[in-house]
């Protein structure tokens, strides 16, 4: 009775969903003027980026490579931080009880330790490979 009751529940919730949000139509104005030139400002600092890599590196191959390294950089070290937390709370609180879900705990610290090390030198040995290695 409490399964039927839930499921019954979460379907309305989920139709009431789609029924009662506003709906937008093609002439009203989604995005207001602060915010498209907001937008426009973010796409052009992005831009401007990605030129001063290209000149720096001096091709335009290069200078994508390393700006996408750099992304990959600043955004790998919120993403394994959050993966080494859960590895933790998988080994030492959830493994007190279970040894299996220990070793899985260590495995996903392990594994997100060496994908943030990883993602760290990977843009200085690019830099030092085309630095050196074009001739």
């Amino acid at each position: 009775m409490k399964k039927t009751v839930i499921i019954t529940a979460i379907l309305i919730l989920i139709v009431g969903m789609f029924l009662y949000t506003n709906k937008v139509y093609a002439s009203d104005k989604v995005i207001d003027d602060s915010t498209e030139s907001k937008i426009i400002q973010l796409k052009e600092n992005a831009t401007n980026s990605l030129e001063d890599y290209k000149d720096k590196y001096g091709s335009d191959t290069y200078g994508l490579v390393a700006y996408i390294l750099n992304l990959v950089r600043i955004y790998s070290i919120p993403l394994c931080f959050l993966g080494i937390a859960i590895g933790a709370i998988h080994q030492y609180i959830i493994g007190i009880r279970k040894l299996d879900t220990l070793e899985k705990g260590m495995a996903l610290i392990v594994t997100f330790v060496t994908i943030l090390i990883i993602c760290q030198i990977l843009p200085l040995a690019f830099a030092v490979f085309v630095k050196f290695g074009r001739g």
